[in-house]
């Protein structure tokens, strides 16, 4: 997960009709900048991102209750990251929607991750050793949709790209998207465990589906030209993945030229050497 640079002052926003999107800065001093949103319809509200611990979670479910008395009726996890997906036990027995992806990604990776936190941060050790990692209880492979009564909500699959479950989130009668990690505004994306390559593509097939919302997994919400500007960055740095990968240019080059800071651009190239070597895609950052 890359550095987040915003400090912001929570609280719902409407980016929709009944479509809601509250923005947290941090937590213990790390800068998430990171989003939740809500979707209401005529039978609940449709969660979207569940948040990095049961106790924030417990705090998104009460900031819910601002907004509504109808129960949760569904969550959505738009990719395996724990920031997005370690509060998902608190909203059980809510059906749980990710990729089909997603939950062997969660079980798979969670305990190194959680073994990295308290080891750079042992005074997380009481929030975060009562987390049980809960995966999806329903998934999708290209598509899914959500019924909420009055209104439908779409999930995507699109591609690989911040990671190999990603899903994007539509509410077509809103024109609301809500891209996940696939997007990121006020900060550079991350290619922790990345597909550089695919993710220009991923994000290509994207911005049909941008309408005057278009939501980041983190930072402000934007609309089309946001998620258009950040296609043209992506199809940058998946281009000069491929010249260094094939010695066209060398990596100070390929820095220079980047749209994003050195060491995210190093990442990113190293990720590009992975997937068009077709190597084993290494550990979750």
């Amino acid at each position: 997960m890359a550095a987040r640079r915003s400090r912001v002052t929570s609280s719902w926003h409407e980016v929709g009709d009944r479509v809601f999107v509250r923005r947290y800065s941090d937590w213990h001093g790390e800068p998430f900048d990171q989003n939740a949103g809500v979707v209401l319809g005529a039978d609940g509200a449709l969660v979207i991102d569940t948040r990095a611990s049961h106790r924030l979670a417990d705090v998104l479910i009460a900031e819910v209750r601002e907004l509504t008395s109808l129960p949760i009726a569904a969550v959505v996890n738009t990719h395996h990251h724990w920031d997005h997906s370690w509060g998902n036990a608190r909203f059980l027995p809510a059906p749980i929607w990710g990729h089909v992806r997603c939950g062997p990604r969660m079980l798979e990776r969670s305990p190194r991750i959680l073994e990295r936190i308290l080891a750079d941060e042992p005074g997380l050790a009481e929030e975060l050793q009562e987390v049980v990692v809960t995966p999806p209880t329903r998934t999708i492979d290209e598509s899914g949709t959500i019924d909420l009564g009055d209104r439908q909500v779409e999930l995507r699959y699109l591609g690989r790209g911040h990671t190999d479950n990603d899903i994007v989130v539509i509410v077509p009668d809103a024109r609301v998207l809500f891209a996940g990690d696939l997007l990121e505004n006020n900060a550079s994306p991350s290619f922790g465990d990345a597909y550089p390559i695919a993710w220009a593509d991923t994000v290509a097939r994207l911005l049909p589906l941008a309408g005057d919302a278009v939501v980041p997994g983190h930072g402000s919400v934007g609309g089309r030209p946001f998620a258009e500007r950040q296609a043209g960055e992506f199809a940058l740095i998946a281009q000069l993945g491929r010249d260094v990968v094939s010695g066209a240019i060398g990596e100070d080059e390929a820095t220079s030229r980047s749209p994003f800071p050195a060491d995210v651009t190093a990442i990113a190239v190293e990720r590009a050497r992975l997937e068009l070597a077709e190597e084993p895609i290494g550990r979750h950052a």
